[in-house]
């Protein structure tokens, strides 16, 4: 029989910024909560991607700007060591005290350990000191573990201990000459840092022809112009066939499967990421899941029929961008609190559909890629009625104001039957805050001829959206 300090109303796996927000709705809803949590309290986003990558980014974006402005001039190089100390105040110096803190005033139990499903409503907390503390939740178990970096079967990559997000986000030393594999916004965005922070020679290679594929095709052709602008080597259709580090931490080489040779001090994947689902008890609950554990638009996983087991964030594969991972949080404590209650499935608000309506991303590149919804291919492929619209960025009188050869490209997706935005994509500087108009947009539906009321001040970027619906005949 466990101990009336271990049990509770819900158990969350993972303290990341979804399973601390799961565990903060749960108890708003009226329930007891504990956190697990082996690593830092925070998570992933907080010490080694978001937060991070954008306080190495701003500077580069930053400098950009100053330099499209005439009257304003940089005095000298982006001082490294600077940049270097406020990412890890940004950090805070990789010291979870104020997440633990805030987690303990919901009010919530935080428990440090390597938490594991140990069978139905249970987990286990194996602590540092081997000790095992079994935790028992009267109505939920939420899995919140998060994804981690995929690293390619590759002859010699493994062992040549290449970094991932965690060693880019955390450098200490810029090594002089990086190479980087992938092209999605990991790849891209600790490119274009690391490469303004001094690695002079920056080479991509992009297995396929365009960089961040899953945007519309002219993002990923926009943001390789600025790469081979700043003295980033792209390199498409380039496969990595062997990789050779014969000295722990010396220098690395690249062979190609064009025969190129590349030398450099270190090797970057950013290659995707993979639901950490290793080593969380799945087991001893009758699972054997190698992938995202698939859920339902309540969060709760399909796999189980008595329903007391929730995904949430990259472990259910729906959406691995943080702020998605939040919002199903979200979703999923006010659930568990709501049939904790006695509410009906069927009661409205008790499900995701950001996820498939309008889920927002940002790419901090520059110039930044904003996009939310469906691109034209998806919403073709998905069956809609469709036509698009686009139109130069620099274009509007409030970009020429942002200095010289301030541009970019919006583009429009419409689902014609409906007349509606199915999706939205801004690639230019600093685009990144304009973009929740556009999500508001497409999550709401709102109807075009409504739009074309929500006036954009003049002269601002935003207004962008006047010329948009102008060139769709509004």
């Amino acid at each position: 029989m466990a101990d009336e300090d271990d049990i509770f109303d819900v158990v969350v796996i993972g303290a990341g910024p979804v399973g601390v927000t799961a565990a903060a709705r749960a108890v708003r809803g009226g329930l007891t909560a504990a956190v697990v949590e082996e690593r830092l309290a925070g998570g992933e986003c907080e010490y080694y991607a978001c937060v991070p990558s954008k306080a190495l980014l701003w500077p580069m974006e930053l400098a950009a700007e100053v330099e499209r402005m005439p009257g304003l001039h940089l005095r000298g190089p982006i001082d490294t060591a600077e940049v270097l100390a406020r990412r890890d105040e940004t950090v805070s110096h990789r010291d979870d005290g104020h997440v633990v803190n805030s987690i303990e005033k919901f009010p919530a139990t935080f428990v440090r350990g390597h938490g594991r499903l140990a069978g139905p409503l249970q987990a286990e907390v194996v602590s540092a000191g081997n000790g095992i503390r079994t935790l028992r939740a009267r109505h939920a178990v939420v899995v919140a573990t998060g994804s981690k970096p995929a690293i390619p079967a590759l002859p010699g990559l493994a062992e040549a201990r290449p970094w991932t997000n965690r060693e880019a986000t955390s450098v200490q030393q810029v090594p002089k000459r990086l190479v980087v594999i992938g092209a999605g916004p990991v790849a891209c965005e600790m490119s274009q840092a690391l490469h303004s922070l001094g690695a002079q020679e920056t080479t991509v290679l992009v297995r396929g022809e365009r960089l961040l594929a899953r945007a519309e095709p002219f993002a990923g052709d926009m943001v390789a112009r600025s790469f081979r602008e700043s003295g980033i080597d792209v390199r498409f259709g380039r496969s990595v066939v062997r990789v050779e580090r014969p000295v722990p931490g010396g220098p690395v080489t690249v062979h190609t499967d064009d025969g190129a040779r590349i030398d450099a001090d270190e090797i970057l994947v950013g290659a995707g990421r993979w639901p950490a689902v290793d080593d969380i008890g799945l087991e001893t609950i009758g699972l054997r899941v190698d992938g995202p554990l698939e859920v339902d638009a309540s969060m709760r996983t399909t796999a189980l029929t008595d329903g007391w087991l929730y995904a949430v964030g990259d472990v259910n594969g729906r959406n691995l961008l943080t702020h998605m991972g939040k919002y199903q949080a979200r979703v999923c404590g006010d659930v568990i609190a709501a049939r904790a209650n006695g509410t009906p499935d069927d009661a409205p608000g008790l499900r995701d559909t950001a996820d498939d309506r309008g889920a927002p991303q940002v790419v901090f590149t520059e110039p930044q890629v904003s996009m939310v919804g469906r691109t034209e291919a998806r919403a073709r492929a998905d069956g809609f009625t469709v036509r698009t619209v686009e139109y130069d960025i620099g274009d509007v009188t409030g970009a020429a104001v942002r200095g010289v050869g301030y541009t970019g490209r919006a583009k429009l997706v419409v689902d014609e039957d409906r007349r509606v935005l199915l999706g939205a994509t801004f690639v230019a500087p600093d685009m990144a805050d304009m973009l929740h108009s556009a999500t508001i947009a497409v999550n709401a539906e709102v109807p075009l001829d409504r739009l074309w009321h929500a006036v954009p001040p003049f002269p601002t970027v935003s207004e962008i959206w006047l010329r948009l619906l102008e060139q769709y005949g509004l």
